[in-house]
């Protein structure tokens, strides 16, 4: 596994296949940062003992030290950035605050929203236990831009491009226009005793790093209905999602 400390100079695959780890897959390692493919139920951090992602990455890969330049929530799958060197968690980080990183995500709801595409605007405040809400001041507004479409009766799919990072962020969106994300165990706790998982993925991601642009995308691979044959159809609408042109309201 030595060979992971020498940037390009090794096979994604023969990483992968020496990964006996079933929280993430390798999707990029240079010299300046990792890219996984999260898998849901995995904490970020490591909580109560047991290993969060960036422990199992770091173990995984026999790597001394990364940066976690951005988060993902534990029922959140999909892309992850993790930077090998100071200087990379430096400029990375400082790309994500200037919000020059553009982030996409994949949602299922069992719910109607009240709106099928546009923005969702609004200070995020705390709510009850761990849960936070949409309110309609705008001092320091979370920016959600969003399409839809159904999937099945009763199904519908969203592709979700945040403009900012706040915490919770797209499950407190779409909780706002009335279609929290199926299996949420916080914003769709009826739906959660059923569901195979909550069914929100980090589907792609675009940054520029030392003058050089990466573009990373990846479907979802755990969750029934994100293996399904209307799914596949209804994504392929959202294939290039930088190339769309997303609604300002």
């Amino acid at each position: 596994m030595n060979d992971a400390q020498h940037g390009s100079h090794f096979s994604l695959a023969a990483l992968n296949s020496e990964n006996n780890s079933d929280s993430f897959k390798l999707i990029e390692i240079n010299d300046d940062f990792v890219v996984i493919d999260k898998m849901p139920g995995i904490s970020f951090h490591t909580e109560n003992d047991v290993p969060g992602i960036v422990a199992r990455v770091k173990s995984s890969l026999s790597l001394e030290v990364l940066y976690p330049v951005h988060r993902l929530d534990k029922i959140t799958s999909g892309l992850l950035i993790l930077a090998r060197t100071e200087q990379a968690n430096r400029a990375l980080s400082q790309a994500f605050r200037a919000r020059e990183v553009e982030k996409y995500y994949l949602a299922i709801s069992d719910r109607k929203p009240n709106k099928k595409q546009g923005m969702i605007k609004g200070d995020m405040v705390r709510s009850r236990r761990s849960m936070w809400k949409l309110a309609k001041t705008l001092d320091n507004p979370a920016i959600t831009q969003f399409f839809s479409t159904s999937i099945e009766p009763g199904k519908r799919l969203f592709l979700l491009r945040p403009k900012t990072g706040k915490t919770h962020q797209i499950r407190v969106a779409l909780n706002s226009i009335g279609a929290p994300i199926l299996g949420d165990p916080l914003y769709n706790t009826e739906s959660a005793k059923n569901a195979s998982r909550g069914y929100l993925h980090a589907f792609a991601i675009r940054f520029s790093l030392n003058e050089r642009a990466y573009c990373f995308k990846c479907e979802p691979t755990e969750g029934d209905l994100f293996q399904t044959n209307a799914f596949k159809e209804a994504l392929l609408q959202y294939s290039e999602p930088w190339s769309l042109k997303w609604p300002l309201r």
